[in-house]
C-alpha cells in the first residue's frame, strides 16, 4: 500500500514539474505566434526559391571575385 502513496507522490510532484515549464513557456513568449503556422506552408516553395536565387547569385559572385 506504500508504494501506491510514493508513486501518486511522484506522479503529482513530476505533473508539477510540467505545469512550471509550461507556465515559464508561456510568459517567455513561446507561444505568441498563432498565424505564421498555419501560412507557413502556403510560402515555403517560395522562400526556397528565393534562397536557392540568392545563393546562386552569391556564387556567381564569389566565381567573379576569384
Amino acid at each position: 500500500m506504500s508504494v501506491i502513496y510514493v508513486l501518486l507522490t511522484i506522479s503529482i510532484l513530476v505533473a508539477l514539474v510540467f505545469f512550471v515549464a509550461f507556465i515559464v513557456a508561456v510568459k517567455n513568449g513561446q507561444f505568441d505566434d498563432d498565424y505564421s503556422p498555419s501560412v507557413r506552408i502556403l510560402f515555403e516553395d517560395e522562400l526556397v526559391k528565393e534562397k536557392q536565387i540568392k545563393s546562386t547569385i552569391n556564387n556567381n559572385k564569389q566565381d567573379k571575385l576569384n
